[in-house]
Formats: structure tokens, C-alpha cells, sequence
């Protein structure tokens, strides 16, 4: 008994001293052991980029696992172990990054990094998705964040530690003007470090906006750019002005108003209609999902509405292939414009249970999302339908049958004539 008390008095004390918990084992494939994926990176064809593992070296450093002669290699998917990249090419490995200079379409794929030597082996895997400049949905790979209507907000041109720059300012642009966006103050310091400073947010304010850099890689220039969405909460507080009228003099009646009140209209936000956050889709088979948007008329080209599965989109996620959706629609109603955007599955599976289906949609005005789930349709009862279904066109096929072959049949009437008894004429 009293060992177990010093065991639980020294277990209790490693606990306040602060003794970090044990670590889980990792999983282990094919005599190596597996560090979680890394976040899928979206990238741009023409640019440079520098692809590292920051998770799985951050998983080794807390493990303290760093054997002095194991080696650390950097592969594709589908390429063999023992032909890692050089350091020499279009694509190298330099040290514990992969280098693209630049990126092609055909570089998208999963790449893994080994950490090898005789007696150890530690595996982690990135992938990458390079969209050709042509076709890119910039959506697809930007940065988003979300900001209040009327407080200040300041954002950098995200992600580009590894890069060194060339001394030119971050040229900012907003969605697919090209004309950059200029500070509200030339002398502005944070301008001269790449940020982006947006006094008293608005919403107009809200939109894409994506950065432009030229980094310096081996004495040579490469193209770098990033894209940040930007969705405002809130709306604008209505504008209250005083308009005065010269017409009326100052030797009025002291309660007579020369002046008169303007409201500047407020735009509502778009509003998710169909389907109710929470519902639930049952279905055997496929099925086929609508989202609808109520939204002012004058708002309808720019509000955007997409469906999500996973907190991807539906070419991007593992329902690629079994969904597809459809265009959007817009109709006009009493309230204002209705859109419409359908997706169609073409069949449930037991893994769509656990996938969060979500429609979202923004526009300047503001944001909102809707969150819906799979369920597969009992199937007992869709084969007791079926059955009672079968069960009675037998019996009619057969009652009809029967009746045929039992009904009385009439008897033929019947031509004859007498015979003469004589048989002479």
C-alpha cells in the first residue's frame, strides 16, 4: 500500500513541477513512422515557391529525434526514394525546402519528405496544387480574414518568410483592377513594410486583394504573389446629412426648419433562404442539394455563393468526382433576387456521414453560411415498400389469371337438322 501512495505523491508532483505528458506513439507504414499531413498549399503557375514541411520538423524537435547521420530527402509521390532532387534544375532541394523556379502546372501532387538513416525513419507529406494563370479560381487559393465594420485594420502580405525580397515596395491590387491601391498617407510606415492599412473599414471595402513581390533566388528575380479575401462584419451605419435650403431666410418663425434630413439607404446583407442551418438529408442513393440567396437586385452579379465540404470546395475535396455543382441561377421575386445553386450527389456513402456540407455566401454587404448533413436512408424500410409493391402485383397478375381460366364458359348453340327414317327418297 505505501508504495503506491509514493507513486501517486511523485506522479502528483511531476504534475505541478511541470513535467510535460507523455507522447502518443506514431503510426507506423512500411518501417516508418508518420507525422500528420501538412496544410494543403494552392500556388500559381510562373511563380516561385519554396515548399517546407513546417509540422513534420516541428513533430521531430518535440520528440527530440535527430540522428547525426540520417539523411533527409524530399520526393514526389509517384517518383522513387533514391532519386531525390538536385540542387541544380528548375526544381532542387536545398536543405530541408524544395525549390520551384518557377512552378509548372504539372508540380502538383503530393510530395514526401523522408528522415532516414540505418535504424530510423520518419516520413510527412505536403501536397501542392499549381493552377495554370489562365484558369485559376484565385478564390480557390487565398488567405481570408475578417475584420468589424468602422475599426481600423492593418494585414501583411501573408506567407513569405522564406523569400528575400528585392528592395521594391508590395504592390497591392484589389480583385481584377490593374491599378495598384495606393496608402491613404504616402508617408505611411506601414506601407513601406508591405502592410496594407484600411482606416475605419467600410463595406466597400470588403473583397480580394492580392500582393506582388519580386524576390531574389540564385541572382535571379522571380514573381511571388499572395491573395487575401476580405469579408467585413457588420453593416454601415446610416449616413444622417443636413441639407439647407438658401431659399428660406433667417427672419422665419424661430420653429420653422429650413433644413431637411437625408438617410443614405442601407443595402442588406445576402441572407440563405434553403436549406435551414442544421438539416439533415437522407438518401439511399444520390441526391440533389439547392442553395437559395435572397439579395438586393443591384448586388446579385457581385454576391458570391459556393458550396463547401470539409471547409474545401467540392473540385478540391474527396467528394471530387461524385458531386458536381451546378451554375448559379438568378430569378427576381417580390423581396428582391433570388440565387440558386445546386448540388448534385451521385451517391451517399457511409464517410459522406461525417462530411460537413456547408453553403456559404458574401458579397460587400456581408457573409453568411448555412451547415448541413448526409444521412444514408434506412434500407429495411425501402425494401418492405419494394416488397409490398411485388406482393401485390403478383396477386393482381394472379387474380386475373385465375379468373380467366375459371370462368364458365357458354354453351354454342348448335345447328342440326333430322334425319329422314327412310332412307329411300
Amino acid at each position: 500500500m505505501v508504495p503506491l501512495v509514493v507513486i501517486f505523491a511523485v506522479s502528483v508532483m511531476e504534475c505541478v513541477l511541470g513535467r510535460p505528458p507523455t507522447l502518443a506513439p506514431l503510426p507506423m507504414k512500411d518501417g516508418c513512422y508518420l507525422v500528420s499531413p501538412e496544410v494543403m498549399i494552392f500556388e500559381m503557375e510562373g511563380e516561385a515557391i519554396i515548399l517546407s514541411f513546417p509540422m513534420f520538423w516541428r513533430v521531430l524537435k518535440k520528440r527530440k529525434v535527430a540522428p547525426p547521420t540520417a539523411k533527409y530527402i524530399i520526393t514526389k509521390d509517384n517518383e522513387a526514394e533514391d532519386a531525390p532532387y538536385q540542387g541544380e534544375g528548375r526544381v532542387q532541394q536545398h536543405g530541408k525546402q524544395l525549390w520551384f523556379l518557377p512552378a509548372q502546372a504539372s508540380d502538383s501532387g503530393e510530395y514526401i519528405g523522408t528522415y532516414r538513416n540505418d535504424t530510423y525513419c520518419v516520413t510527412g507529406s505536403i501536397s501542392l496544387q499549381v493552377y495554370k494563370s489562365s484558369s485559376a479560381d484565385i478564390k480557390k487559393w487565398s488567405y481570408s480574414i475578417s475584420h468589424p465594420v468602422g475599426e481600423d485594420l492593418k494585414f501583411s502580405c501573408p506567407n513569405l518568410s522564406d523569400f528575400n525580397q528585392t528592395g521594391r515596395p508590395i504592390e497591392w491590387y484589389k480583385n481584377s483592377s490593374l491599378t495598384s491601391v495606393q496608402p491613404d498617407k504616402p508617408d505611411s510606415s506601414f506601407w513601406d513594410t508591405g502592410d496594407l492599412v484600411i482606416p475605419a473599414v467600410k463595406r466597400y471595402h470588403a473583397g480580394l486583394y492580392t500582393c506582388h513581390l519580386r524576390a531574389v533566388i540564385n541572382n535571379q528575380q522571380y514573381k511571388v504573389s499572395r491573395a487575401v479575401l476580405l469579408c467585413v462584419e457588420g453593416p454601415d451605419p446610416v449616413i444622417t446629412t443636413t441639407v439647407h435650403d438658401p431659399s428660406k431666410t433667417s427672419n422665419q418663425e424661430p420653429f420653422s426648419s429650413s433644413n431637411s434630413t437625408v438617410h443614405t439607404p442601407v443595402i442588406r446583407p445576402p441572407v440563405i433562404v434553403s436549406p435551414l442551418n442544421g438539416t439533415i438529408f437522407e438518401s439511399l442513393h444520390g441526391l440533389e442539394l439547392i442553395c437559395k440567396v435572397l439579395t438586393d437586385c443591384q448586388m446579385s452579379d457581385n454576391t458570391e455563393v459556393a458550396w463547401l465540404a470539409n471547409g474545401k470546395s467540392v473540385e478540391s475535396s474527396y467528394l471530387d468526382g461524385r458531386a458536381l455543382q451546378g451554375g448559379k441561377r438568378v430569378t427576381r421575386v417580390s423581396e428582391g433576387c433570388q440565387i440558386e445553386l445546386r448540388l448534385i450527389v451521385v451517391a451517399v456513402t457511409k464517410e459522406d456521414l461525417k462530411t460537413e456540407l456547408k453553403c456559404i455566401t458574401h458579397n460587400q454587404e456581408g457573409r453568411q453560411e448555412v451547415v448541413v448533413k448526409l444521412q444514408l436512408e434506412d434500407s429495411t424500410f425501402t425494401w418492405l415498400v419494394v416488397a409490398v409493391v411485388a406482393v401485390s402485383c403478383f396477386l393482381t397478375v394472379n387474380s386475373i389469371f385465375c379468373y380467366i381460366l375459371c370462368k364458365p364458359q357458354r354453351k354454342k348453340k348448335m345447328d342440326y337438322f333430322l334425319a329422314r327414317q327412310n332412307s329411300t327418297f
